[in-house]
């Protein structure tokens, strides 16, 4: 492949060349006909492919967030779903999918904590190194991100993370590590310094990454994340979205001037072509993708959503018989979170609410209870119709001055705009749709967006506002814009039709973004809505109350200020635990919350952002129909108080020091020697386990793991080492290995685990090193359930 490399190198000019290494449009990278070479579309890929544009028309699967995927500790599950991934890549005519996360959950702040997948090293890099290679398996591109120490969202383009070599060895660079030893072809790198220099030029791309490790594919910048000309001498490779404005002209003209060395230039045109020829995109096809009809994709994701729940507390109510008359309440159980925000998000087919499958399954009544949230939704597509069509949906008409240049029948509600090209040739958007109300009150009708806006109901103008961005951030302005309504009086039935114009922000730097057609239905008064719903958890046998995040809280763009659950959602669960004894509550956040009900009910079921099939996943877990799975990838605390390593703000220097070093997480937990309210690695099932019999030989361990129940199901046993006398400061126990097994019940089976050469070592100033001595062996199913010992020397 080099000879082939190197003869078509040198065919490119350096007008050629300089232009391979920006991108070719937002989500694009560029390609040179003379050599074969085609453009290469990419997409956000954490959590489903979204595509190039975020399009309704060309719906994504939704897939569980990386923490849910993490929860399941199962590497084949993580190929499965690396092979539906690359299926809806190659549909969506996608080359690489941007994923998945690998930055470690530092603080449970951290905004995108849902997004990655653990607060250990060595589960993160066994997830990582699993989706890597089911996706590459299939010739799509898997991109881990964000190199490195990206871990938290407070001024995150400029945040300067101060870690010492040891500390990002062991921690933070050992999940990247990982996931280049299993062949990925593609990093990007993060928007954040790590010690005082921007990781787009930072020294830590040249080693350990392309010298020590052989990293040989391509590093992608996060997108802006490239700060200067001058600094593509370093080791990025590609600066997106592109054409980038620091490179182009301003970088060709600095190889001619000799102040970036064209050599460098070479080198990453060479990754690019190596990478091209990997993925089909040079005088190729690309690979054949797996085979996933709608119906198989749906079982997988519900597959997943289920192994991915932590039943964290059961006093024997799960799982219900099949008439069990359920209340079932929270708002969330009507309207979930099925993903997290920011780039993450894609706009999926179809989704099962809690209230949709449970109602499958169970006799349910519903009362949410407590109002989540004052924001208004998205107009359902059930009550808006275009009246172009007269088919569900809008329509959304691309105007220049008055002209109409395009008009499209839409099937969403909420429409994002950004990139966009019949966006980009418009000065304004109309939005029109004829609403049907569905029960008679104060309905709320609004729109979301930034620039100029006009609101008309029935062909008279009822709102205008310029309405500026709130947030610095642009994925926030993308996804979470400011909201202005007006309210209506409607009669059930009655129609009314709403037409929304806007004219983006331009004068202020904006390009369009997107626009929301946005409803709030009639509801009762917030008390009387609290008492209708203890009072129907009085009268039934059993109170589930989903409860759980908003998109205003937990989301890429800003992290957390606190870890309280919003509203009055704990106020309810006390007050439905205190009239029914059977009250199960289903905590639906990408991380952790404060529960401080958390004893006083029967159980206590979390399900993580669990993508499209969470109803009808919900339902088949709290029946029994499938067990919960999953196990804790990250401490839960009973308060925030308690949380040892918490901090995501920068000091006025903006500099963020990891003071903490190698203590995070269950580490930082077993140093302060607080409680946390459910330990990393915890997780219950539907039936009882005993483990016992360990032996050692070598790095190998086994231990005989019996169920002791009547009904089948899945452990991960999980195996830690420490160091008690050590003279090198290490946590008082670390993550080494583990593995899982599916037994019958009464039945035995032996676990066997290898432990890595890798576990025992830490890092020192002249590279990895092992201590001499004796290390002890702990094997158990959580970090602090671990019943069985032994010496390794």
């Amino acid at each position: 492949m080099n000879e082939v490399i190197g003869d078509l190198l040198a065919k490119l000019d350096l007008e050629a060349k300089v232009r391979l290494v920006s991108g070719s449009g937002v989500f694009r990278f560029a390609g040179e006909e003379s050599i074969g070479l085609a453009e290469m579309p990419v997409s956000d890929g954490p959590s489903g492919v979204r595509g190039e544009l975020w399009d309704e028309r060309d719906p994504s699967v939704s897939l569980p967030s990386g923490t849910a995927l993490a929860a399941t500790w199962d590497r084949e599950l993580l190929g499965e779903i690396g092979g539906l991934i690359a299926a809806e890549a190659r549909r969506k005519n996608v080359y690489a999918v941007l994923g998945p996360t690998i930055n470690l959950h530092r603080s449970p702040l951290g905004g995108r904590h849902f997004e990655c997948f653990s607060e250990d090293p060595v589960l993160t890099g066994e997830m990582a190194a699993a989706y890597v290679s089911a996706v590459q398996a299939h010739g799509v591109s898997a991109c881990p991100k964000h190199y490195v120490a990206n871990d938290s969202e407070t001024e995150r383009f400029t945040a300067d993370v101060i870690a010492d070599e040891r500390t990002l060895r062991e921690l933070y660079l050992y999940p990247f590590e990982r996931a280049v030893g299993a062949g990925a072809w593609m990093i990007m790198d993060a928007y954040n310094s790590v010690n005082g220099v921007t990781m787009t030029e930072n020294p830590l791309l040249a080693e350990p990454l392309k010298g020590e490790w052989g990293f040989d594919g391509v590093v992608v910048s996060d997108w802006t994340a490239v700060r200067s000309t001058a600094g593509a001498a370093a080791g990025t490779d590609i600066a997106m979205p592109g054409p980038w404005e620091l490179w182009g002209a301003p970088l060709l003209a600095a190889v001619r001037a000799g102040e970036v060395p064209e050599a460098a230039i070479d080198e990453k045109v060479r990754r690019i072509l190596r990478f091209a020829v990997r993925v089909g995109a040079l005088n190729g096809t690309p690979t054949a993708p797996p085979a996933f009809t709608d119906e198989a994709a749906q079982r997988l994701v519900r597959e997943a959503a289920a192994k991915a729940m932590v039943l964290a507390r059961n006093d024997g109510t799960l799982p219900l018989g099949p008439s069990t008359r359920v209340a079932l309440l929270g708002a969330a159980a009507a309207e979930p979170r099925f993903m997290g925000g920011g780039s993450a998000t894609v706009i999926p087919g179809h989704t099962t609410a809690p209230l949709e499958g449970l109602s499958a399954v169970l006799p349910v009544e519903y009362t949410p209870g407590v109002h989540l949230s004052d924001h208004l939704i998205p107009v359902p597509l059930t009550l808006v119709t275009d009246p172009e069509t007269g088919t569900p949906g809008l329509s959304l008409r691309y105007l220049d001055g008055d002209r109409v240049l395009e008009t499209e029948h839409r099937a969403a509600g909420n429409l994002m705009l950004f990139g966009n090209p019949n966006a980009v040739r418009a000065d304004a958007f109309e939005l029109t749709g004829r609403l049907r109300a569905d029960m008679a009150g104060e309905w709320r009708i609004g729109f979301a967006g930034v620039g100029e806006l006009r609101l008309a109901i029935d062909g008279e103008t009822v709102l205008t506002e310029t309405v500026l961005p709130e947030g610095s951030d642009p994925v926030e302005l993308l996804l979470n814009p400011p909201q202005r309504f007006v309210t209506r009086e409607l009669a059930d039935g009655q129609e009314v039709e709403v037409r929304i114009r806007l004219a983006p922000a331009t004068a202020q730097g904006l390009p369009a973004m997107g626009i929301t057609y946005a409803v709030g239905r009639p509801r009762r008064a917030a008390d009387e809505e609290f008492a209708a719903a203890v009072e129907l958890a009085r009268t039934r046998e059993v109170a589930v109350v989903v409860v759980g995040t908003t998109e205003q809280i937990e989301s890429e763009g800003f992290d957390r200020k606190n870890l309280e659950l919003p509203g009055r959602q704990n106020e309810l669960v006390a007050a439905v635990a205190a009239v029914n004894p059977r009250t199960i509550v289903v905590v639906n956040s990408g991380a952790p919350v404060e529960m401080p009900w958390r004893d006083d009910v029967a159980a206590v079921l979390l399900t993580w952002f669990p993508g499209q099939e969470f109803g009808a996943a919900l339902a088949d877990v709290l029946t029994g129909a499938a067990e919960p799975g999953g196990r804790l990838p990250t401490t839960w605390p009973k308060a925030m108080a308690d949380v040892p390593v918490l901090d995501t703000k920068p000091a006025a220097d903006n500099t963020l020091p990891y003071t903490e070093g190698i203590h995070i997480g269950y580490r930082a937990w077993l140093k302060s020697g607080v409680a946390p309210a459910y330990p990393f690695g915890h997780g219950l099932g539907y039936t009882t386990w005993e483990l016992s019999d360990l032996a050692v030989s070598g790095r190998t361990a086994t231990v005989t793991v019996r169920n002791t129940g009547d009904r089948p199901g899945r452990q991960v046993v999980q195996a830690y080492l420490s160091r008690p006398d050590s003279a090198v400061d290490r946590p008082v126990r670390w993550l080494a290995a583990f593995t899982a097994l599916i037994v019958a019940p009464g039945e035995s089976a032996t676990a066997t685990i290898e432990l890595p050469a890798r576990a025992f070592e830490n890092w020192t100033e002249t590279g990895w090193s092992v201590e001499p001595g004796t290390f002890t062996l702990h094997i158990g199913t959580s970090v602090e359930d671990l019943p069985l010992t032994a010496d390794i020397a």
